[in-house]
């Protein structure tokens, strides 16, 4: 420990200075950013980069500091669970520093660190940071039993801090599933306290984004894992007496016997100055790193969307085919056929009852809907099988079974899901995507089910399992067998994926083209998963807006228009019955006219969402920006608003300022003087193009 004694901290620099690993013993004058000086407090060793520090103690307890500026105190990072008992304090053993060059993250610098408990538990943690992923610092944990008796493991825990309290509260985002559909990002008010498991939130709820957040004004951190495959863990968020506190925990029960080890899965912290987009990107580049990145988006997945769903289950032929005029009088691009065209969920024939030559009028159908001017999309809900299919009662081998041999319930359609790692369920599913695509005649598919995202450990012992979790890692490859599918019948076909409310599996997603609000319940909901996917798949993807009608007042398109989303809409026309919410006015028809042109004229989504300019929990009025070459498009949101913004982002010289919904001029700024007196209700959208 002769290292600890006197007092010395390894700070690692990965910025200007360049990348290095030096130790700095304290009371010595003139250290640069790169060899900064150790802060007083006990004997530390610590790891990071040029925004985050990550210090440990002779306890192997860690604290964290943002620039220079600790947010936690010294917090049993990592842990053992034993039941009720948690190993948690390990005296320091010695710690190795090198530099690494990774094939695919680049230069870094990794440490690691070793501590014994007493009782009898070596710990080594490996902390890895990267130059280009500013702020993120990947850890893996060992934990080896080296005492004579056997520990009974129930789990791990790492990333474990609590972020200090400071005036105006916390905000919180999990990329976790919720049964009721809870917002993504919420305040922390007192008492508040969130598991954000990655398993099942029931039946056919689960799966997510590994990463959760917390944060307060100025200071903020995420936690999450980076493996290659769906893990269920958790994400704990809750808040505390002294603020608010973060981790992630492993379930991993079993016996270590002396001499054995207990590897963590690899997990990361980040630390950051605003809310959840800048670690989403980390993320983001991370995965992208080993091959886990949004595909190329086709261009046709911008265009704006007609949904026949405003009919719902019982619409008939001639009320979509009826309506497809006025649809592209709208200005809108995609027509999409909704749930009640077939049978039942998993045999997906065709209901003759509305198409009575089955698929002959299926393409005739769809040579409809091109004649219209439009593009073909066909509602879909793979991977489940009602009780009345023929699948069902021919095929139980390919149902997803827990370990008690019980089926799992799909609750919309009462049906069952069937298991997403067995070859034979995937290749009847790639089959009928083929199908819809190249016989047919559809040039999309919108599938759409809460259980699609994510499902349980799979019992059954037709499929020969290794592991009981191989259906939870194999829903992501399902999903590439059905993208593959679709575009080998049509190159440019676009896959949609609505997981019902739920957050986006994010393993899931390198396989879809197209991500919508996945049924929001407010203008928030899409706004704030509007500024989440686009952290989370980067410039060039197609996130929708799900149908208007499901936004505030059932007509908010500023919503969607402001983050850079796809709009979309499920008008019908004329109205299916009297009192129908959906159908499209002459007033409402003025509007919906409005938006498509504005959209199609700016086409936000093709720009670059600079999420990182405003904080959507602290930052008021609620602010998102779209850039487009020199061109910043801004839209503010507030139930009521008159005061002074903050233009933020604007570069060099001065830039003229107009209100693209009204065209009314708002006079000119520059980045020194970026500031605009506005007073509005709901939303005030503005273009600033930049005038020399």
């Amino acid at each position: 420990m002769t290292d600890m004694k006197r007092r010395t901290v390894l700070k690692v620099a990965l910025g200007g200075a360049g990348l290095a690993a030096f130790p700095a013993v304290a009371g010595v004058a003139g250290a640069t950013s790169a060899t900064a000086a150790p802060r007083r407090g006990p004997h530390l060793v610590g790891v990071g980069d040029t925004s985050i520090t990550l210090e440990f103690d002779d306890k192997l307890r860690s604290r964290v500091a943002l620039d220079d500026v600790d947010v936690t105190r010294f917090d049993a990072g990592e842990a053992l669970l034993l039941g009720d008992t948690t190993i948690d304090a390990f005296t320091y053993r010695g710690h190795q520093t090198r530099n690494t060059l990774h094939p695919r993250h680049g230069a870094g610098v990794q440490v690691t660190l070793h501590g014994d408990s007493k009782d009898g538990v070596r710990k080594t943690v490996e902390l890895t940071s990267f130059q280009r992923l500013t702020g993120m610092i990947v850890m893996k944990v060992t934990y080896t039993n080296i005492s004579r008796a056997a520990l009974k493991v129930t789990g791990w825990r790492n990333g474990a801090h609590e972020l200090l309290e400071k005036p105006g509260g916390f905000y919180t985002f999990s990329g976790t599933t919720h049964e009721d559909r809870r917002d993504w990002v919420q305040p922390v008010t007192a008492g508040f306290a969130q598991q954000n498991s990655l398993g099942m939130d029931s039946s056919d709820y689960g799966g997510g984004t590994p990463m959760a957040s917390v944060w307060r004004q100025g200071a903020g951190l995420s936690v999450g894992h980076v493996e290659p495959v769906a893990r269920i863990l958790r994400l704990p968020v809750r808040k505390t007496g002294n603020g608010a506190s973060i981790a992630i925990e492993g379930d991993t029960a079993r016996t270590l016997k002396p001499g054995q080890r207990l590897t963590t899965d690899t997990t990361f912290l980040t630390a950051h100055p605003g809310d959840h987009f800048g670690p989403l990107q980390r993320y983001r580049d991370y995965m992208g790193d080993i091959g886990q990145r949004a595909p190329k988006t086709p261009k046709s997945a911008f265009d704006p969307i007609w949904c026949a769903w405003g009919y719902e289950r019982g619409f008939t032929v001639e009320q979509v085919v009826g309506t497809l005029p006025k649809v592209r009088e709208v200005g809108l691009e995609w027509a999409g056929l909704d749930d009640g065209w077939q049978t039942n969920e998993g045999d997906w024939d065709i209901n003759l009852q509305k198409f009575p030559r089955g698929e002959a009028d299926m393409r005739a159908f769809t040579k409809q809907i091109r004649d219209a001017g439009l593009r073909p999309r066909l509602w879909w809900a793979p991977l489940a099988a009602d009780p009345e299919s023929n699948l069902f009662a021919e095929r139980p081998d390919m149902l997803l079974l827990d370990r008690d041999g019980n089926k799992q319930r799909v609750t919309w359609w009462n049906a069952w899901t069937l298991c997403p790692a067995y070859k034979p369920t995937v290749d009847y599913f790639a089959r009928q995507a083929k199908k819809f695509i190249r016989d047919w005649g559809y040039e999309g598919l919108k599938i759409d089910g809460q259980h699609l995202n994510g499902v349980t450990p799979c019992y059954n012992p037709a499929h020969r399992h290794a592991r009981p979790e191989e259906s939870t890692e194999g829903v992501a490859q399902f999903w590439k067998a059905v993208y593959e599918a679709a575009h080998e019948a049509n190159r440019d076909a676009v896959v949609e994926l609505c997981p019902c409310g739920t957050a986006f599996a994010f393993h899931n997603l390198p396989y879809v083209d197209q991500y919508p609000a996945s049924d929001p319940e407010s203008s928030y909901q899409v706004r704030h998963k509007g500024k989440t996917m686009k952290a989370l798949m980067g410039p060039g993807s197609s996130y929708a807006g799900d149908h208007v009608e499901l936004s505030d007042g059932g007509d908010d398109f500023a919503s969607s228009y402001g983050v850079g989303a796809v709009l979309s809409t499920k008008f019908t026309y004329p109205a299916a019955s009297p009192d129908d919410e959906n159908a499209l006015t002459p007033e409402r028809e003025v509007l919906w006219r409005k938006w498509v042109d504005l959209y199609k004229e700016n086409m936000l989504p093709t720009g670059e969402y600079r999420g990182e300019l405003y904080d959507i929990g602290f930052d008021k009025p609620e602010a998102h920006v779209v850039e487009k070459g020199a061109t910043l498009h801004y839209a503010f949101y507030a139930d009521q608003w008159n005061g002074t913004v903050e233009l933020r982002g604007l570069g060099r010289g001065r830039y003229r300022l107009t209100d693209p919904f009204t065209g009314a001029s708002l006079g000119t700024v520059d980045a020194r003087h970026n500031t605009v007196k506005l007073a509005f209700e709901k939303f005030q959208l503005i273009v600033a193009r930049r005038t020399g």
